[in-house]
């Protein structure tokens, strides 16, 4: 009966293997080389060692691999699901890493393809390994698969703890893009369920077609009964790990959109107008940050307002300039190497005049944006030729196209001349240049009683103050980082009617975001790309989130259904084949024992 046993087991197998589609497209041998040389860097074919349905796959040790494969993989896939999403902080990022190196490089860029990467290498072993494990093949990872899953997963615990530890504010972005991506995540959640539910009614099907059959069994070989119920429990868990996960999951995501709050969901009537832009630095993307160049480009772009960053030389001329030295965007490493690092302030304008703040927008080493639009002849010519200009020559600009412009003002360092007079030197220098005082966005905290008194008509800036400060100051607009904003008290800010100016807006989920809860301004560094948007990206009534929700629901409960039903119906014919097999094989068998007695 032993043989019969085992008769029977190879033709079931046999039968499986039959209607395998891996094996209609290659040859088996072919597969399972395939599969151990990208595993175990095994390339030649041999007759591997089968694991036994029930028991492990493979060593302790094994086990212990591919569950870190497994973390490696979700940690990899964490990692490129939040950089992704932080897209909008890449040139922070880049401009951080060349504050302490002194060096410009992509590195958001280089993380990005990292990720990619190790994401696709760690989806594909990780495939591999389920594969071998459903041939029933032991695994062995080789070893440089485990050297490189141990330093990515090193590496991505490095990354993680430097998010939290200094780059916290980042979760807050990964969180606001939920806010917009929440409903597309879940459909394309419930669609990867779909699919997923064929691997998996295959192996809960198939583990319970099994245990019928050992059960069956377990009639004519009374003495294996012990060992048989040691089988069956192993193979119920196995079961119930495969499909209790598949279905929680699942009833989570039919459940999900009732705790889905994304403010792109609303009545087209409700629909705030389309947010201003503020030109951060002018147009960064299509010429060199803070000069002549970029203003008179973000003006040709339709920029509602010019935003800048302004500082003091030493013998009191009002310049454009954001970092606190000069090595990024002039030409003084080369002309003045020894004081390239000193602080911009301590420059007189007669030095600062002289030098380029242009050239390097053109050196493809240091260009600011991975993807900086292509520029003319003519403009790289105008680039290559700019100068640092002074608070004046912008303010000159803003008063002939009448655009409002709005500022950093530095502080100078000490035993700067006007230390302590700065801004009432600055507020002089505007009101000289003649501009209407209402064009004027005045950001500046200190000494803002002076400004107020000297200049009535400057228009007041403030931060994220509480709503009884800013009515004590007669403050009526703010600007603010979005990271803050729509985290605190945003509500509050619509409700007593406060302009709102979010900075740095550059993706154009986060602008649809802007515009859905009803910003009033953004700044931004590419006026172009967002003023292409007619309408917020993602946005839709509730009504009709209501019907796709409904509609995904049935059409993937209906497919999951189907898709269980045909995988049963066939297990079931294979399972009659083989009880017919086996019928015809017992009545020989009886037939020749009855000859032999």
């Amino acid at each position: 009966m032993h043989k019969n046993d085992k008769i029977e087991s190879s033709e079931r197998r046999e039968s499986k293997k039959d209607s395998s589609w891996v094996q209609k497209s290659f040859s088996q041998k072919c597969y399972i080389i395939l599969l151990t040389g990208c595993y175990s860097c095994h390339w030649k074919y041999k007759q591997w060692e089968k694991a036994k349905l029930g028991s492990c796959c493979c060593s302790r040790r094994e086990q212990f691999c591919f569950v870190v494969l497994v973390i490696s993989f979700l940690l990899s896939v964490l990692l490129l699901f939040v950089w992704i999403e932080i897209s909008n902080e890449y040139f922070g990022l880049n401009w951080v890493i060349f504050l302490g190196t002194g060096v410009w490089v992509f590195a958001s860029i280089i993380f990005l393809s990292l990720f990619w990467i190790l994401t696709a290498y760690t989806s594909l072993l990780l495939i591999v390994g389920i594969l071998l494990i459903r041939e029933q093949i032991k695994l062995e990872m080789y070893w440089c698969h485990k050297v490189v899953i141990v330093l990515s997963i090193l590496m991505y615990v490095g990354l993680l703890y430097v998010l939290f530890k200094f780059w916290n504010d980042k979760w807050l972005t990964v969180g606001l893009s939920l806010q917009i991506f929440a409903p597309y995540i879940h459909l394309c959640s419930i669609t990867l369920m779909v699919l997923f539910t064929w691997p998996v009614a295959y192996c809960v099907i198939y583990l319970e077609t099994e245990v019928r059959i050992r059960r069956y069994r377990t009639a004519y070989y009374k003495e294996e009964s012990l060992k048989r119920c040691n089988i069956f429990t192993r193979l119920r868990a196995i079961q119930v790990a495969i499909a209790l996960p598949f279905l929680l999951i699942l009833i989570f995501l039919y459940l999900m959109p009732l705790g889905i709050q994304s403010p792109c969901i609303q009545e087209k009537e409700n629909l705030g107008p389309k947010p201003v832009f503020f030109a951060h630095r002018g147009a960064p993307m299509h010429g060199p940050e803070n000069t002549m160049m970029a203003f008179e480009k973000a003006v040709e772009f339709g920029a509602y307002g010019l935003e800048t960053d302004v500082q003091l030389s030493f013998d009191r001329v009002p310049f454009l300039m954001h970092d606190h030295d000069l090595a990024r965007t002039t030409n003084i490493r080369e002309v003045k190497p020894e004081v390239a690092w000193n602080h911009s302030a301590f420059f007189n304008w007669t030095v600062l005049s002289t030098l380029n703040a242009g050239k390097w927008f053109l050196d493809p080493w240091r260009k600011p944006y991975f993807n900086m639009k292509y520029l003319s002849e003519a403009d790289k010519r105008k680039a290559r030729n700019q100068s640092i200009p002074r608070l004046d020559d912008l303010l000159q600009l803003a008063k002939k196209e009448h655009k409002f412009v709005i500022f950093d003002l530095y502080g100078p360092p000490p035993k700067h001349p006007l230390r302590n007079t700065f801004v009432e030197h600055v507020t002089e220098v505007i009101l000289n240049s003649n501009i209407e005082p209402h064009l004027i966005y005045w950001l500046s905290s200190y000494k803002r009683g002076h400004v107020r008194w000297r200049a009535p008509g400057f228009r007041l800036v403030g931060r994220l103050y509480t709503i009884e400060e800013l009515e004590k100051e007669n403050i009526r607009t703010i600007n603010v980082d979005y990271k803050n904003l729509f985290y605190r008290g945003l509500k509050d800010y619509k409700a007593a009617n406060i302009n709102i100016n979010l900075y740095l807006v550059n993706e154009p989920w986060l602008f649809s975001l802007a515009w859905c809860s009803r910003i009033d301004s953004v700044t931004t560094d590419d006026i172009p790309l967002l003023s292409q948007l007619d309408s917020p990206h993602f946005f839709m009534t509730p009504r009709y989130y209501m019907f796709i929700w409904l509609f995904m629901d049935i059409i993937s409960a209906t497919s999951i259904g189907t898709i269980i039903y045909f995988i049963w119906q066939r297990d079931m014919k294979e399972e009659k084949l083989l009880e017919k097999a086996r019928t015809q094989t017992d009545s020989v068998n009886r037939a020749e024992r009855e000859v032999e007695v």
